[in-house]
């Protein structure tokens, strides 16, 4: 990892959901110790409404968040590149920590199936904070 900070990358297909949480909980929980980008092998036109409210309900506001193509340069620049099903768009490189979460893909479901994905992200970053030994902010 980085001298300065960690960089960590999530990555989902359309970038307008599970990707768009995991960007959003380690920048709100991990504030400026780390750094954070966001992307999707086929990026969706706008973030998910319904992501977008489940996060609005616990104080996270991603509504002006847009989604990102991901590109070799995001993975190369990010010690830690976090796959939320997104296959075998997302590349490869050597050197780098891959972390593959399985979770639920948002897409068409509304805000109360979304609250369960979204808490299980919440989990994991926490994790991933205390791993790469960030201290979460309060």
């Amino acid at each position: 990892m980085s001298e300065t900070k960690p960089s960590v990358l999530f990555v989902c297909v359309h970038n307008a959901g599970r990707s768009q949480m995991g960007a959003a909980f380690l920048a709100h929980l991990g504030g400026d110790r780390v750094e954070v980008r966001s992307a999707g092998s086929a990026p969706a036109g706008t973030v998910n409404p319904a992501v977008v409210e489940a996060m609005r309900e616990i104080g996270v506001d991603i509504s002006a968040e847009t989604p990102k193509i991901l590109t070799t340069e995001a993975v190369q620049s990010s010690d830690v590149v976090i796959t939320m099903g997104c296959g075998d768009a997302c590349p490869v490189l050597p050197g780098k920590r891959y972390l593959d979460w399985k979770l639920n893909d948002p897409a068409g479901q509304d805000v109360a199936a979304v609250r369960t994905t979204r808490d299980e992200i919440e989990r994991r970053v926490r994790g991933l904070l205390a791993d790469l030994g960030v201290e979460v902010r309060a």
